[in-house]
């Protein structure tokens, strides 16, 4: 598969010495059905690792990327995880949605346990990306929650509002694209903020955020309707303050923060650590909003968190 020898250029690019052969663990693809407010849809999700592992984290993507964005970290930890990573509804394989303001957190967290009882274990590990850290800050702050351990990546009970507003200029307007170069143009220019990615990593990005068009050309993997709740819920608010839910949480927490982020500001980083959960904080130098553990040194910060009790 295409896709799966650009992951293993990635990784030989990242880990100079090292063949992918060696380090490419088994990808398994799944679909787990959810019941939404208007009917049935597939939630579709990758895992690594040992199946009968019952250690499991789950890694949840942004709001217009998908669960393959986490290839490279779930390789490196799946000697010790069942890593699963899905694709939120509206985004990579899994279904569109018929009404878009179905397209919010109710929904997505309804997925996610569903998942979680197909999974077939009673706790899991979190890593949630922007939206995925909302997914699953919202689930840790229920009693009875399933988490036990939370790794919150550049998402907080704040957001800039600046942020939004730029997210909002490109969400669901993206082109089609002729061929994959022009599409990583695109990505690379709309994601910018994801730090100096080499020209491998660059293209993984694009191979996996994109998906080919029937009549020929390439288009953003994600459905351009997950705009319009977007609007609604963001770009029309004052503020958005989490902080009573952020409070709620009582496990482990960590936060990782894109040192130049305008969605999770430094502040609010920084009282992330003094109430609620009161969590580790880490700032990735040189990366907006948002760090995407591709390097081996974002990995690492996740590992260490995250076995740091296996002694």
């Amino acid at each position: 598969m295409a896709i799966l020898k650009q992951f293993e250029e990635l990784v030989v690019a990242s880990r100079p010495g090292q063949t992918a052969g060696r380090l490419v663990h088994e990808m398994r693809a799944g679909v787990v059905r959810c019941l939404g407010p208007h009917g049935l849809h597939r939630m579709a999700y990758v895992e690594w690792g040992e199946p009968t592992n019952p250690r499991v984290l789950i890694c949840a993507h942004g709001l217009t990327r998908n669960g393959r964005d986490f290839d490279v970290l779930a390789n490196a930890l799946a000697s010790d995880y069942r890593v699963v990573c899905p694709d939120v509804v509206g985004r990579g394989l899994s279904d569109r949605l018929y009404f878009a303001d179905d397209y919010g957190l109710p929904v997505y967290a309804n997925d996610m346990m569903t998942l979680i009882a197909r999974l077939g274990v009673d706790s899991v590990h979190w890593l949630g990306s922007s939206m995925g850290g909302l997914i699953g800050m919202f689930l840790a702050s229920l009693p009875g929650s399933p988490i036990s351990r939370l790794v919150l990546n550049d998402v907080g009970p704040t957001i800039g509002m600046d942020a939004l507003q730029r997210i909002g200029e490109y969400l669901g307007k993206a082109p089609d694209f002729p061929d994959l170069d022009e599409a990583e143009a695109y990505v690379r220019a709309v994601c910018a903020p994801f730090g100096a990615l080499s020209d491998a990593q660059w293209r993984f990005m694009t191979v996996v955020g994109t998906r080919a068009k029937a009549d020929g050309g390439f288009e953003m993997n994600y459905d351009r309707a997950i705009a319009q709740p977007y609007q609604k819920a963001y770009l029309e608010a004052k503020e958005i303050d989490l902080w009573p839910m952020y409070e709620a949480i009582r496990c482990p927490t960590l936060v990782v923060r894109g040192a130049q982020s305008d969605i999770l500001l430094h502040d609010t980083a920084a009282e992330m650590t003094t109430r609620g959960p009161r969590a580790t904080l880490v700032e990735v130098p040189a990366v907006g909003h948002a760090p995407m553990f591709l390097e081996e040194s974002q990995v690492r910060i996740v590992q260490d968190f995250l076995l740091a009790d296996q002694g």
